[in-house]
């Protein structure tokens, strides 16, 4: 951010007079709502930082870090007693004050735009730091931000700024964000769809190396022949042989290499059977395996569709989030989970994940499926009765771009799991629902 373009905002923002609500979006992007009409982003990367305005930001997840709960507690439905720059450098303090009862709580926000030590500090009247984004140790800045400590103030920056004047700020922070997520997200889309593609290259070769049902079959047949065969002709095999003449059924003789020593025919015999057995099991259940990474990769084809259409940044960090590792938890790769808005969202890539989601499923948890026409089954896992539209809405774009790369207007269902009766594998039936209307044009 410079300096010029900071000085313009802080007079922009002395016109509101309250924070009506305060929390992070993203692990360094904040919302703040002022004066309950305008909704104003600070983006706190390291060496990245900005100040923006959209028509929402969806939140990655709830925060409940001690940082979010004093961010909410101090600010929430505050008073703003003064908004200005610290030291006049790329320091946003703002004062705040929390009227009650007792006594009136003064707060501030400071918000520190100062490259790779970029942070959002809530101090006391004292100046004390509360909390921050970041702590920072003496190890690695000359001044510290640690919770109970008193904060120093940044030195003077060592040269006159130069001023670039803003003919309007409200349109340069929202030119502020189109700029930065049309780049953003271009390199998101190239990085997501590089990973997505090398999955679909894999998934692909393992569907062509699959043998053939025929094949199989065969191959079953000359193991139990060969079996059979060592059975007929004991009295000529050696033990610890790798090498066998077999007399066959029809006069001919057959040579045969076996890649270990067996110490008698039996186990030899033993080994072709068990041979036999496996290729009958791989013929019998090839469909299964076909259909499974079949259903992967449409899938994964849908996954590069829905990526590739994204309109924001903010889509593409709902469509991968932050993996946490637990090797407690077993993965169910037959479902994709999402996270809106701190809100669990599941959908079944196949057949089997649509029909493990209705058996795990509680009862007030939301399941939704496109009206009238196969879809993958989608389920929100919730205990609210009156769960947010925006969540249904995201929850049936998913359930919508997870099915077809088809650009029209579609129909979702939805309706509490306990509304569901499983008919068959994942027919269902249902009656008390409610429809949602899904344009992917847009």
């Amino acid at each position: 951010m410079k300096l010029s373009h900071l000085k313009q905002i802080i007079t922009y923002l002395k016109n509101f007079t309250k924070i009506s609500a305060i929390h992070r979006v993203s692990d360094t992007i904040i919302k703040i709502a002022f004066d309950k009409r305008d909704d104003i982003y600070f983006n706190m990367t390291r060496s990245n930082s900005s100040i923006f305005k959209c028509e929402e930001y969806p939140r990655s997840k709830v925060y409940n870090a001690p940082f979010d709960v004093i961010l909410a507690k101090r600010f929430n439905r505050s008073n703003i007693l003064d908004i200005s720059l610290l030291n006049d450098d790329k320091i946003i303090r703002i004062k705040t004050s929390m009227a009650s009862a007792y006594k009136e709580e003064i707060t501030y926000l400071q918000l520190e735009f100062t490259g790779k030590y970029t942070n959002i500090i809530i101090l006391d009247a004292q100046n004390i730091v509360l909390e921050a984004l970041r702590h920072v140790d003496l190890f690695s800045s000359f001044r510290e931000v640690r919770v109970g400590q008193k904060l120093l103030d940044v030195p003077n920056a060592p040269f006159v700024a130069k001023e670039y004047p803003l003919e309007n700020v409200e349109e340069f922070l929202q030119e502020v964000y189109a700029k930065e997520q049309n780049s953003k997200l271009e390199n998101l889309k190239k990085q997501k769809i590089s990973f997505l593609s090398k999955k679909l290259k894999k998934l692909q070769k393992l569907y062509d190396k699959l043998e053939s049902q025929e094949r199989l079959e065969e191959e079953a047949k000359e193991f139990e022949h060969l079996g059979n065969l060592v059975l007929s002709n004991v009295q000529n095999i050696k033990p610890y042989s790798r090498e066998l003449v077999l007399h066959d059924y029809d006069g001919s003789t057959l040579e045969v290499k076996i890649d270990k020593e067996y110490p008698t025919p039996f186990m030899i015999s033993e080994m072709f059977f068990a041979k036999s057995k496996k290729s009958k099991q791989r013929a019998k259940h090839l469909h299964i395996e076909e259909e499974s990474l079949r259903s992967k990769i449409e899938h994964i084809k849908l996954f590069i569709h829905t990526v590739s259409v994204a309109k924001d940044v903010a889509k593409i960090e709902l469509l991968f989030p932050k993996r946490v590792q637990n090797k407690k938890i077993k993965v169910d790769d037959s479902i994709e989970t999402f996270w809106i808005e701190g809100y669990k969202v599941q959908l079944g890539k196949n057949e089997r994940g649509n029909i493990s989601l209705l058996q795990k499923a509680r009862a007030k948890d939301i399941w939704l499926h496109m009206k009238e026409r196969p879809s993958c089954h989608v389920i929100i896992t919730t205990d609210k009765q009156n769960l947010p539209e925006k969540i249904i809405k995201a929850a049936a774009r998913l359930c919508v771009e997870f099915t077809t790369t088809a650009e029209d207007k579609f129909l979702v269902d939805y309706t509490p799991r306990r509304e569901v009766t499983i008919q068959s594998g994942a027919n269902v039936l249902y009656n008390k629902y409610k429809t949602i209307e899904v344009d992917t044009r847009s």
